[in-house]
């Protein structure tokens, strides 16, 4: 018994070390990709929208061509209930075999409060104030720091949502969110340090996707992918 009892006396000395490892703060990545290109859709759900256009699908494959190609691995992969989301997610997901994306309500597309009065004008008070308590609840969810260990998160959504989290993360009015802009299907990298510090790496890059497929960014023409008539 009394050979052992140093032995007991260490593991009760590591336990609270190795709970306190385990508790403590460390860095998250959000990794933010836009949604490919869409066209509206009458007949699409009213509720989810329509579908890529073909020339969103081609962006999705090229943007998991490239998510896949990073140097990490994601910890949690995120997406919009919306379908534009949802389909660039899903071609995203062939590149990340036996993963699954879990759909996060407080992703959907919606439009915060801008200084912009021409927006404003065409939305509802209401509707205004309950993007901004939405877009709240995600910044306060998950832009934090992780527990542990350092993490990496996707998240597949969309430009409003993209934009007002990276102002948000540089500390600035949250309505300056539409002075910029982000192309479909589009990366945006935010880092979270583990004392709660914010680093923007980038954002809306396109480099994986060529010139004349790129679409959604001011400048960018309007595209298709489909066949035009023999002149």
């Amino acid at each position: 018994m009394s050979k052992l009892l140093p032995w007991f006396c260490c593991l009760l000395l590591i336990a609270p070390l190795h709970a306190a490892e385990l508790a403590a703060p460390a860095a998250r990545t959000i990794v933010l990709v836009r949604h490919g290109y869409y066209l509206p859709d009458a007949h699409a759900d009213e509720k989810l929208g329509p579908h890529l256009a073909p020339i969103g699908v081609a962006q999705a494959h090229l943007v998991g061509a490239r998510l896949a190609g990073l140097p990490t691995r994601f910890d949690a992969l995120y997406v919009s209930p919306l379908q534009r989301a949802r389909d660039t997610a899903a071609i995203i997901a062939g590149d990340f075999p036996g993963r699954h994306f879990e759909v996060v309500d407080d992703l959907a597309e919606c439009t915060p409060p801008t200084w912009r009065t021409k927006i404003t004008a065409q939305e509802k008070p209401a509707e205004l104030a309950a993007c901004k308590a939405q877009l709240d609840r995600l910044f306060a969810r998950y832009f934090k720091p992780a527990t542990g260990h350092e993490r990496t998160e996707l998240m597949v959504c969309h430009g409003n949502v993209i934009r007002n989290m990276v102002v948000r993360a540089l500390g600035v009015d949250p309505q300056a969110w539409l002075e910029m802009s982000v192309g479909n299907a589009s990366i945006t990298r935010i880092r979270v340090e583990a004392d709660g510090k914010f680093k923007v790496i980038s954002v809306g890059d396109v480099g994986h996707i060529p010139p004349n497929l790129r679409t959604g960014a001011s400048g960018d023409p309007e595209r298709s992918l489909a066949v035009p008539a023999l002149p």
